[in-house]
Formats: C-alpha cells, structure tokens, sequence
C-alpha cells in the first residue's frame, strides 16, 4: 500500500477498507504504516476482512468439500464451525495482532462483539448457514473510532438466537460503509480491479459493469464485489474503489460523475 498524494489534502473523514482473505499474509511495513499516515490526516478507518485461504485449508484438513455460487461460499453445517473457528479464532487476532505490533490500535470484532450486526439466513435453501445483515451497531463502530482504535472486522455474524452465520466480505464491507456513511470504500484484493480482456479499467460505472456480468467477462467473486460497489454508490458512498496492495485498480462511481 502507498500512500496516495491526494491523501495528504482529503477530505475524507471515515473509510472502510476490506482485506481479501488472500492479502492478509502479505501485509508489508509500509502496507501498515499507511494507516498511521491516514490517521494522522484525520481519516477514521474501519478495516474488513476475509479469510479464504485460511477457511480453504482448514476444510480441506477436516475433509469437508465447499463449493461457490454466485461467488458466496455454501457453507452447510458441517462447515459453519469450521468457518467460524478460523475467522474469529484465527485470522481476526493474527490480524489484529499485526496492527497493534506496528503501533496500531486496534481491536478484533465479529457479529458476537457488542450485538455489532442484526443478522438474519440469506437463503438457507441455496447457501446454508450463510448470513445477511439487517442493521449495524453503529454506536460501537463510533466509540472506537473516538478513540482512535481500529475496528477490525471478520465477515461473521449470528441470528437472533445465537445460530452462527458465515457472511460474504465484500458484503459485510459495503453494509458497513453505508451505516456509518463512510466517504469511500476499498475492496482491497489480488486482483487489481476490474479486468475485461486482460486489461483494468481505470473508471466504470455500474451500467458498464452490469453488461460485463451478463456477457460473462465479470464472473466468481468479483461478482459480490461489484455487487457490494453498485449497492454503496445507489445508497449514496460516493466512491468505491477494488484495487491491488498497491491501491492502483477500479474506481466505480455512477454514470457522468467522473473528473
């Protein structure tokens, strides 16, 4: 991650960031000393993640098979505990680890910590113990940030009565940033950005993005990806961006908004 020069004059007051599962064991010292650098400008950051590899492989340990649809992991119940073992027991605290031994302060949170999401089954039928978000506490998000802690944040949640929830990245991000009416959000990935022939698009906008899907250029995970873009920008985020660890990727914005 560098830091963006326009990021010294921004005004920006709160981003939400999502670390894809499979950028998580390759966070540099300067990935890590841009969030210092971002707060000491005043930007409020909530960070997101996932843990893809880290689930993959402890299903495979377990000889538990796991499929997608729709880019949405199937979690069925021989799986739900698995998942929820290695996002809140493993990935989050390494994570969060790594942020406070950089001189970060941070703190681990899943659906469990402080009633943080309102989560009802997305389509137990379809998808299993897989998760949607109704409403975000909010008011813990705030109290945090008051305190310059980063909140960070594993995609999972839990029902009403305490049934364990898997819920998709890119979805937890997006819901996130519009509850907190974040000033931008940043999918951050391997891939970076929007690749149509090969090439990345610099800026789309969710017409174009919406062809690409019906034409099968955009497929897998970057659907929920750009489903989770779309939703933001409609709901009034002004930008969100998928890019690289380098943040250079896709900005996404709404139709004749471009400078």
């Amino acid at each position: 991650m560098t830091t963006c020069k326009s990021m010294q004059h921004t005004d920006l007051k709160t981003i939400v960031i999502k670390l894809g599962g499979s950028m998580l064991k390759g966070l540099t010292t300067d990935f890590l000393e841009n969030f210092k650098k971002m707060q000491q400008v005043g930007i409020d950051i909530i960070i997101v993640h996932g843990g893809g590899p880290a689930i993959n492989q402890a299903l495979a340990y377990a000889n538990v098979e796991t499929t997608t649809k729709n880019g949405i992991r199937i979690t069925l119940s021989d799986a739900i505990e698995i998942v929820q073992s290695t996002l809140i027991g493993k990935v989050n605290p390494a994570l969060t680890h790594q942020l406070n031994g950089a001189g970060i302060k941070a703190i681990g949170l899943s659906g469990y910590d402080g009633s943080l999401f309102d989560c009802s089954f997305l389509d137990k039928k379809e998808y299993g113990y897989v998760g949607k978000i109704e409403a975000v506490n909010t008011a813990l998000l705030k109290t945090l940030l008051a305190e310059k802690i980063i909140p960070v944040v594993s995609c999972f949640g839990t029902t009403a009565d305490g049934v364990p929830l898997n819920i998709n990245g890119d979805t937890v991000a997006s819901k996130v940033a519009l509850a907190m009416n974040a000033d931008s959000l940043l999918l951050v990935t391997d891939t970076p950005g929007i690749k149509i022939e090969d090439e990345v698009q610099n800026n789309v906008n969710p017409e174009q993005i919406q062809e690409w899907i019906n034409s099968g250029d955009i497929y897998g995970g970057m659907i929920p990806k750009v489903q989770a873009a779309i939703d933001c920008l409609y709901e009034g985020i002004p930008t969100v961006q998928i890019v690289g660890s380098k943040l250079v990727g896709t900005k996404i914005q709404r139709k004749g908004v471009f400078a």
